[in-house]
């Protein structure tokens, strides 16, 4: 038995490295082809008009997608904690009220809201859209971080304070890592909502700030639009939201996977 289990040892070794030769040699060869496929593209956007600026925008809309996806994630998840596992006795009041907010069309608040970016002094500085931005993911997050939390046991909550365990460490230690699939769904929809936002990019932001999705509406507004740039500057933009879509694809399945045997 002992000589066929160390006989078996060197073929797994054997096997391990074929297949870490052969991943390597699969992600090598899909960098290449990624570079060869889009160095056009590249160039493309370096010489047509409205888009001299793209990779200072293209930076701008990072920025504000990752600032507005952290934040979404970090406060929903502190606040849906808040409200369903320290069993709050208003916890349902507070949720429901983040709700009501989406009644009020978000290009309804533009005027106020500009008004007191400018009060500020922040009304052509990215962060007055992450916040904006933010406020209207946060809601959303609650509610599917609360709903998604509430398969978590308390037993577990219960038995981590009977060793010791304070608030903080049984947010997270205990409830982020149950929590990830929901974690994946709200910074997939954070990072959606923000890079995918026109309005208040628009109205906020000076030229030298915007965002890509901005100078896209102005492309489609010119009477002679470049629909070769258009389209590359498109193909470029939207690789940032299919990779985190692709690095969290994993998180959202066991997502979906446990409500449905919950049901």
């Amino acid at each position: 038995m002992s000589i066929a289990v160390a006989s078996g040892q060197p073929a797994r070794r054997r096997y391990r490295l074929r297949r870490a030769i052969v991943e390597a040699g699969s992600i090598m060869l899909a960098i290449v082809l990624l570079i060869w496929s889009l160095l056009p593209v590249y160039v493309m956007t370096q010489e047509a008009r409205y888009l001299e600026h793209f990779w200072h925008q293209f930076g701008n809309s990072l920025f504000v997608g990752l600032l507005t996806m952290v934040l979404t994630v970090l406060i929903g998840s502190l606040a849906s904690f808040a409200v369903a596992r320290m069993r709050l006795s208003k916890g349902s009041l507070l949720t429901n009220a983040a709700l009501l907010t989406y009644a009020i069309p978000a290009s309804f608040l533009i005027v106020p809201y500009f008004r007191i970016m400018h009060s500020y002094g922040l009304s052509e500085n990215l962060w007055a859209v992450i916040a904006s931005q933010v406020t209207f993911a946060t809601p959303f997050a609650i509610l599917i971080l609360q709903l998604y939390g509430s398969f978590v046991p308390f037993e577990l909550d219960d038995a981590a304070r009977v060793d010791g365990a304070s608030a903080v460490q049984v947010y997270w230690r205990i409830y982020l890592p149950l929590v990830i699939p929901a974690l994946a769904v709200v910074a997939i929809y954070a990072l959606l909502l923000a890079w995918n936002d026109y309005l208040y990019a628009a109205v906020l932001l000076a030229v030298r700030n915007m965002t890509v999705a901005v100078t896209q509406g102005q492309l489609f507004s010119d009477t002679d639009a470049p629909w070769n740039a258009m389209m590359a500057a498109a193909i470029i933009y939207v690789l940032p939201p299919i990779a985190l879509l692709f690095a969290l694809r994993r998180y959202v399945v066991a997502g979906l996977t446990m409500a449905n045997v919950t049901e």
